[in-house]
């Protein structure tokens, strides 16, 4: 209603266009998953961000393309990434370990009469402990996965390192430990360690599309 949805045009058609190259891929991790209703919901807002919800609808902010001037090679180190999450269930497996750890907790403190305050410390503890590395881990599996399903699409897998490297200029996301996702400094070295394995499927693709 707020006509914030974007359906047509050249923003839509060029993020389109990545996703449409990267879904026969996905076969790879997931031989279902080509089957899925890969959907692109592009939003025109300043927002930094995308998202991806099971099934295979990625969520797309504008505010992606036009402040860290995007490339298309970039835009598929964000659409792998995002593709990787959806594969890899991650957001069923972050519900089921959080809920599995907040029922503990409610369970332990009632049978230790713990009070109000000290079963609050216990879930803050929890999401330092659990919640955050737990996040942290899967935010580093999307990252490869999300590499090598770009490199298997013809896409350069080292335009995964100049979108962190454009993403930490704009301001990156704090410390690792206190943060869902790695630090901006520890993605790129754990990209950079991973680019020499998914060259060759590049190289690969790149031959099969001249």
């Amino acid at each position: 209603s707020d006509g914030a949805l974007i359906t047509s045009g050249a923003e839509f058609n060029r993020v389109q266009n990545v996703m449409r190259r990267l879904v026969p891929q996905v076969t790879t991790f997931r031989p279902d998953a080509a089957q899925w209703p890969w959907q692109l919901v592009l939003i025109n807002e300043d927002t930094v961000n995308a998202h991806v919800m099971a099934g295979g609808k990625i969520t797309f902010y504008t505010g992606l393309l036009r402040k860290l001037q995007l490339t298309d090679d970039e835009i598929a180190a964000v659409m792998g990434h995002e593709m990787a999450h959806a594969l890899r269930e991650h957001t069923r497996e972050k519900m089921s370990q959080s809920a599995a750890g907040d029922l503990a907790i409610s369970i332990g403190g009632a049978l230790l009469g713990l009070g109000q305050g000290t079963t609050q410390l216990a879930g803050m503890g929890k999401q330092l402990a659990l919640d955050l590395p737990f996040s942290r881990h899967m935010e580093s599996e999307a990252d490869l996965y999300g590499l090598e399903l770009a490199a298997r699409a013809g896409y350069d897998p080292n335009a995964a390192v100049t979108l962190w490297q454009k993403m930490a200029r704009l301001g990156g996301n704090g410390p690792g430990f206190l943060s869902t996702h790695p630090s901006s400094t520890d993605r790129m070295a754990a990209l950079q360690a991973a680019i020499p394995q998914v060259m060759p499927l590049y190289q690969a693709a790149r031959a099969g599309r001249k």
